[in-house]
This record gives structure tokens, C-alpha cells and sequence, in this order.
């Protein structure tokens, strides 16, 4: 895979898998019929989280409801919500994927759709930091919480933890995630925490991805809780990733980011980090469901292939 010049986002390049008749449908299950979301979710085919070889490759879509569309030149490209379905339908089709995640409002699409069968579903709790807000730090649980994935049969929570030591919203935030943990542990439901050491710069929130603050914020969000049963990571893919990993034996998953510079590069990090003892597997959205070059099934094979193959 190599990169273009630029980062403008080409069309999809393989045909979409999910048919107007099918949007027409989903659409009017929206309208006429919700509680057949129920039924759908409670007839879900489920699997074990760990199986197999014990690495997952998770695809993820929980950016839109951060408000956070932008992908590289094109400030609204996950605007579009059904270029967005037929983008995760394409990747969950595609062998070695595991699983999706989301918030409620694309879980709940993907299973009116019918794609969430033998998937393993990560729901996001908390959107209430949006981006670029002056309450961001406050990081409120305001998607999914765990009575709600239960209902829902939800496989795994994920939350997003940012630690700005400026800011007093940042305890508020780590009370929510401290109990979100409890809940989690009480209902045997794994939870994967996504932290890290962040600070405003001219306004804007900057997450410090220097080895030494990815292994603090670990250390930090790690005692969150009055268990750690069943706590996982998401971590960045920073430098010297050995001490970055020595610093936890909770399972990691490795996150992917926005798309940028050499696609080819961030594969290569991804496969060394790969084989570091504790990291289980990828969970990337925008560089795997908007690659440079717009194809979608290459750029989700190749990232499947470094978990599985």
C-alpha cells in the first residue's frame, strides 16, 4: 500500500454489499417497527470473546458521535452514514474480523442489517466529551453504559480516559470510569480503557504520546475500580512499545488513529508491536474503512493478516 501525495479520500472501490432494498428496510424498521431491534439483537448469533488463536481484529466506528467526522482533507467524510454501513459491512465481511465498535446508534443499525452475527460487539460508553468543546475533559458517560449492554448482549465496553492535570473535570471523568469499571466486573463484562496523559494546546486538546506518558496513564488507569477481573487496554503505538507493554499485564489491544503518512510504515509498527507478550490484537477504524487509495477490502486484509496469519 503506498500513499498518495495527498490525503483526499477517493471513492469506495468495492462495490457495496449492502443493497437499497436492504437501507429501505432498516429504515422502515426505524419507523414502523423498533421493538424488532429487540428481537433482532436477542436472536444475535454470539461467540466467546477469546477463541481460537486469542487475537482479535476489531473495526471501529464510535468517532461520528464525538463529533469527529474528519478524515485527512475532508472535514465531514463519516458524515455520510450509509457510505459509512457499506464501509463496515465491507470490513466485517471480510475474513479475520472479528468484531466492531461502536455506539448504539451504529450497533443498532449493523444489527438491523443483519451483520453482527458470530461478531463480537464493543459497545463506546462515553461521548460526552466532544471534540472541541470547553466541557471535552468531562468526559461524561452518555452512550452505552452496562445494564444497557446486557440488555442488548453487548460482548465488551470500551471508554476513552484522558488525564489533563489542568483540568478538574479530569476527576470527574475518572470517577464515571471508576464505576463503569465496577459494573463491567460485576457483570462479568470485559471493558477495554483507552487512556492517556492529555493537555490543552491554543485550545485544543493534545493527547502526549511519549512513551514515558502512554506508561502513566496505563499506571493511572489501570487502578481505576475495585477490581481489574476483567480490564483491558487500548493503547497508542508510541515508541520503545517494550516498555510501554512491561508496564501492564492487563490484555492490550493496539489502537490505529486517523490516517496519515506512510501506510506502509504504520503496518510495520502494528506487526512488531504484534508480537509483544500481552498485545492481543488491532482495534483500528479510520485507516482500515477510508485507506488512501479507497480500498477497503486490501487495507482490512492486510491488517487482519498481521493478527491471524
Amino acid at each position: 500500500m503506498t500513499a498518495p501525495a495527498t490525503l483526499a479520500l477517493p471513492a469506495l472501490t468495492t462495490s457495496g454489499p449492502i443493497t437499497e432494498a436492504q437501507f429501505d428496510r432498516l429504515r422502515r424498521d426505524r419507523l414502523e417497527d423498533p421493538e424488532r431491534l429487540g428481537r433482532v439483537l436477542a436472536e444475535r448469533q454470539r461467540r466467546p470473546v477469546v477463541r481460537g488463536d486469542g487475537r482479535l481484529m476489531i473495526v471501529a466506528a464510535d468517532h461520528p458521535a464525538r463529533g469527529a467526522l474528519g478524515i485527512g482533507t475532508d472535514p465531514m467524510a463519516m458524515g455520510d452514514r450509509y457510505d459509512l454501513l457499506q464501509r463496515l459491512a465491507t470490513a466485517l465481511a471480510r475474513p479475520g474480523v472479528d468484531g466492531v465498535l461502536g455506539t448504539p446508534d451504529i450497533i443498532d443499525d449493523l444489527a438491523l442489517l443483519g451483520l453482527l452475527d458470530d461478531k463480537i460487539v464493543v459497545g463506546s460508553m462515553n461521548r460526552g466529551g466532544l471534540r472541541g468543546a470547553a466541557f471535552e475533559m468531562d468526559d461524561r458517560y452518555t452512550a452505552y453504559d452496562v445494564p444497557a449492554m446486557v440488555r442488548a448482549g453487548v460482548d465488551f465496553a470500551k471508554v476513552l480516559v484522558r488525564f489533563d492535570l489542568d483540568d478538574p473535570d479530569t476527576v470527574v471523568t475518572m470517577e464515571a470510569t471508576a464505576k463503569a469499571v465496577d459494573a463491567a466486573a460485576a457483570a462479568k463484562l470485559p471493558i477495554m480503557l483507552e487512556p492517556f496523559l492529555s493537555r490543552r494546546v491554543n485550545g485544543r486538546v493534545v493527547n502526549d504520546l511519549s512513551t514515558d506518558a502512554v506508561i502513566a496513564s496505563i499506571a493511572i488507569a489501570a487502578g481505576l475500580g475495585g477490581s481489574s477481573a476483567y480490564t483491558w487496554m487500548k493503547l497508542p503505538v508510541v515508541e520503545d512499545m517494550a516498555r510501554v507493554m512491561a508496564a501492564t499485564t492487563l490484555p492490550t489491544l493496539l489502537l490505529g488513529g486517523e490516517p496519515a503518512g506512510d501506510p506502509d510504515a504504520a503496518f510495520v509498527t502494528w506487526r512488531n508491536t504484534l508480537a509483544l507478550p500481552g498485545v492481543h490484537g488491532l482495534t483500528v477504524g479510520r485507516s482500515l474503512l477510508y485507506p488512501h487509495d479507497g480500498d477497503v477490502v486490501a487495507a482490512v486484509d492486510a491488517a487482519a493478516d498481521l493478527v491471524h496469519g
